[in-house]
């Protein structure tokens, strides 16, 4: 396949795959027109926040989202419907772009200017600062805080939901609900997720259900004595209603870390985060009002593994969430408020790459079919027991990732011959690896297949290849990436400030630059509910 190229100046015509991705290239358009109009009625109407209290309220975040990963997806869906036209365009494909109100909010913790989702998300659900690794408590271990999903409940009787694509006991998940002075407290948090009495958590399955050590009482066993009906097949989700009371739903295909699949992996048929809230809208919908968070938390470990096709498909996964709250919203635009945000970036994401210089060339990520941790346990996990040859992962990688071996110039001679050119490695767009770009990858796949996943330190040099992730597939993403004009500049979270997009009651507080924990402030204040 000849990659597209787009420049500052000039799209040449590409012929794109029709099966890979297509998560990516369907879903992100589907309440396009209706984001739109609502968002031309909220502006039009000038609501304001003494025009009511938000009775509904959506916050989304995406874990690990900042500026680079909103625009790197939106440029690539852009990409993808480019029909060859010379001029460079890009319209708002992402539901979240299309929000009459944006601010931008700083993310620094008590602790770092690159924090972690324990802290920010503490700022984000409380107004306060704190320790990296703490949860809605202060930078002393001793004083909790209470959360605004917490008040919300407590003090207007709002109906509450936690949903998360990871974990539910996760950090950033557990920041609206549990106060600890570790976000590694699994089973604690846990404790603290029952004792809520929040009304809906939907996602990925809790870690560390039997404690640290296995021997205490299963948090499955304990919710479900506390009142919970705990759900974990699709069916039994589909059948859930308001009238089954409060619910615990564990997607029923785990994949990594008993998180949910990355969306670029689920196989026809199978939930994603939009099904889960568009469920929490219909079990959550009461005339008192309700509270939904949101997380997108595979965005942050996507970008962790530098995977920017899984990164993509995620965003875009978490933004058709985004579009079920958008459709309740057109049948309450008077009582709804929604939000997105991120909690920090991860990634040191760019646009743009020094071997590709000015240009992009964001279709090649098309060819990418499964996700870095499936490539691991479905691929990887057999070439090591194997001892498989690299001639034969190779041909895995063309079939999964699209790239594909240098041609030699013998090749090359017969293929002009018999005019069956195949793409040039000179051309910084094509899929065809350079010699320097097959020799990292052999070398990555060495350093592979030596490993026995008992090492627990690496060199300088190994980190900075290879992160904490496995050298061939970390090297696969990386080289794609590149060759698509994306760039990665960390396996850790780096100190960008996040987007804040809002739209419904209230949404004119939203606009401009302030710090994170005024999110938690500006949702107070227009709800009237008491910060202390």
């Amino acid at each position: 396949m000849k990659a597209k190229k787009i420049s500052a100046f000039l799209l040449a015509t590409a012929i794109l795959s029709t099966t890979a991705m297509p998560q990516i290239t369907m879903a992100a358009t589907d309440t396009a027109t209706e984001t739109e109009k609502a968002a031309e009625d909220t502006a039009a109407s000038g609501e304001t926040a003494e025009t009511g209290i938000p009775k509904y309220i959506f916050l989304f975040i995406g874990d690990g989202m900042s500026y680079p990963q909103v625009q790197a997806t939106n440029y690539y869906l852009n990409a993808m419907e480019d029909d060859g036209d010379e001029i460079l365009t890009s319209e708002n494909k992402l539901n979240m772009m299309k929000f009459p109100v944006a601010g931008s909010a700083q993310t620094y913790d008590s602790t770092s200017f690159c924090p972690d989702s324990a802290s920010t998300a503490t700022s984000i659900s409380t107004g306060h600062k704190t320790y990296s690794g703490t949860i809605n408590m202060d930078e002393k271990m001793e004083t909790p805080y209470e959360t605004i999903a917490e008040k919300l409940k407590k003090q207007l009787g709002y109906k509450v939901g936690i949903l998360s694509s990871v974990n539910l006991n996760h950090a950033t998940p557990a920041a609206f609900y549990a106060h600890q002075a570790s976000r590694n407290n699994y089973y604690e948090i846990g404790e603290e997720m029952i004792a809520s009495e929040f009304d809906y958590f939907a996602g990925g399955g809790l870690k560390k259900t039997t404690g640290a050590e296995g021997d205490k009482k299963d948090l499955y066993e304990l919710a479900q004595e506390a009142g919970y009906k705990v759900i974990k097949t699709q069916a039994e989700a589909e059948a859930l209603t308001a009238e089954d009371g409060k619910a615990i739903v564990i997607d029923e295909t785990l994949a990594d870390d008993d998180a949910m699949s990355y969306d670029m992996d689920l196989e026809e048929g199978e939930w994603g985060l939009a099904d889960y809230v568009e469920k929490g809208i219909e079990v959550l919908d009461n005339e008192n009002g309700f509270f939904m968070m949101c997380e997108g938390g595979k965005i942050d470990w996507a970008c962790h593994a530098n995977d920017a096709a899984a990164t993509i498909t995620d965003t875009v996964a978490m933004d058709d969430a985004v579009g079920k709250a958008v459709e309740f919203y057109n049948e309450h635009p008077d009582e709804t408020l929604i939000l997105v945000t991120g909690d920090h970036e991860t990634g040191g994401l760019t646009i743009g790459f020094a071997g590709t210089d000015y240009d992009t060339f964001l279709s090649n990520i098309s060819n990418q079919k499964i996700s870095y941790a499936k490539f691991d346990s479905d691929y990887v996990a057999g070439y090591k027991e194997n001892k498989t040859d690299f001639d034969t992962v190779m041909a895995d990688v063309t079939e999964l990732f699209g790239l594909q071996a240098p041609v030699s110039e013998e090749e090359k001679t017969n293929q002009a011959d018999s005019k069956d050119v195949h793409p040039e490695s000179e051309d910084k767009g094509s899929l065809v690896l350079t010699e320097y770009e097959y020799d990292k990858l052999k070398a990555a796949y060495e350093e592979t297949m030596s490993r026995t996943g008992e090492e627990e330190e690496f060199s300088q040099e190994e980190y900075v290849l290879y992160g904490s992730y496995e050298p061939l597939t970390v090297t696969i993403t990386h080289i794609l990436n590149n060759k698509s004009g994306i760039n990665f500049g960390s396996y850790a979270h780096t100190g960008l400030p996040v987007e804040v997009f809002a739209m419904g009651v209230g949404q004119e507080q939203f606009g401009g630059y302030y710090d994170n924990t005024d999110i938690f402030h500006k949702v107070a204040a227009l709800t009237g509910v008491t910060e202390k």
